[in-house]
């Protein structure tokens, strides 16, 4: 395979460069990379609005990126392709490219940045899939459902992902409760096991909860307590669970289980909502039947049966579909 220089631009957000990492890790599928990775940050004097009007109007790529960022172009990797995701490394993508005569690709949404400022713009939301330069994915991620360690006969384990409160997601204590009556439910209907993981959002006493819970006889359940083991523990899941439950405040989790080929139930409190771009993405990930959601007043065995014949895990790897398509708009490049 050709190999190709890769600049990758990251800001401070795991969850923004994870999203180029993926589409780095697609890439990998079809060339080798050989990547520079280079942390940038946004002078909060050059507001992403000003930085997209001076991209727009094709100003000096020295300007923009030592007024937006401090960085000088001759200090930059040399790169025949540009990658970053979130916000304020918008910028910083249009002008790198620029300087480098380089292709670019961002995952997210472009704001007031033209679309024919990049190469590709890699998004997850549907309403942009007749634009030329919009690319709809699932949310590109690392995880590549071929190296899953799966048993060819397994258990019927299910895995249980648990976040927690965000600004528009509010879990009550009962509701934590529950959860793990259901966990106690399921098992008891038809013995599944679980396997459990919390994350930084949950809170102490409901991952109190389900250690307690996991810490009595052989009940089926065990407990991957994040405040122990640390992050990572997604892959064990994803390598035993046949089906997975996970909180709705996280479409990262989803999307991974989605990537997994694991059918996955979202579980969503009273209180909770979608900004309009998320519950965009929602409804592209039911439209094509990979996800259900299921409000936690509302489980019970019978009521999670129901909701799993509905859905139809992903049949292709994620990978491959995402480098296909990035190969059919960049042939010079990736051919």
């Amino acid at each position: 395979m050709k190999t190709i220089e890769v600049l990758l631009l990251v800001d401070d957000n795991p969850g923004h460069y994870h999203l180029a990492e993926g589409v780095i890790a697609a890439l990998e599928r079809l060339v080798h990379t050989n990547v520079t990775r280079t942390r940038i940050e946004r002078n909060w004097w050059a507001p992403g609005r000003l930085l997209a009007k001076m991209a727009n109007a094709k100003a000096p790529n020295k300007v923009m990126l030592k007024l937006g960022y401090g960085i000088n172009p001759e200090d930059l990797a040399p790169a025949q392709l540009v990658i970053s995701a979130g916000g304020n490394t918008l910028g910083a993508n249009v002008a790198a490219a620029r300087a480098l005569g380089a292709e670019n690709i961002f995952v997210g949404s472009v704001r007031r940045f033209q679309p024919e400022n990049f190469s590709i713009v890699v998004t997850s939301y549907e309403r942009f899939a007749d634009l030329p330069r919009h690319l709809v994915s699932l949310k590109p991620c690392k995880l590549d459902p071929n190296n899953l360690e799966r048993p060819k006969t397994p258990p019927a384990t299910a895995g249980l992902l648990l976040g927690g409160d965000t600004p528009r997601y509010k879990y009550t204590s009962d509701e934590w409760q529950r959860l793990a009556d259901m966990v106690d439910a399921v098992h008891s209907d038809n013995g599944t096991r679980w396997l459990i993981s919390n994350s930084r959002r949950t809170p102490d006493f409901a991952s109190d909860l389900f250690a307690q819970k996991a810490a009595g006889s052989d009940n089926g359940i065990e407990f991957i307590d994040f405040r122990i083991s640390g992050p990572g523990t997604l892959g064990r899941i994803f390598e035993t669970a046949d089906i997975i439950a996970c909180t709705e405040d996280s479409s990262t989790m989803i999307s991974e289980a989605i990537a997994a080929r694991i059918p996955i139930i979202g579980l969503t409190p009273a209180v909770h909502s979608f900004s309009p771009q998320e519950q965009e993405y929602r409804h592209y990930l039911q439209n094509n039947n990979w996800t259900r959601s299921l409000s936690i007043d509302t489980l019970s065995p019978e009521v999670i049966k129901r909701t799993l014949a509905e859905i139809i895990p992903m049949k292709q790897n994620h990978l491959d579909l995402l480098v296909e398509r990035l190969a059919q708009r960049l042939p010079g490049l990736l051919s």
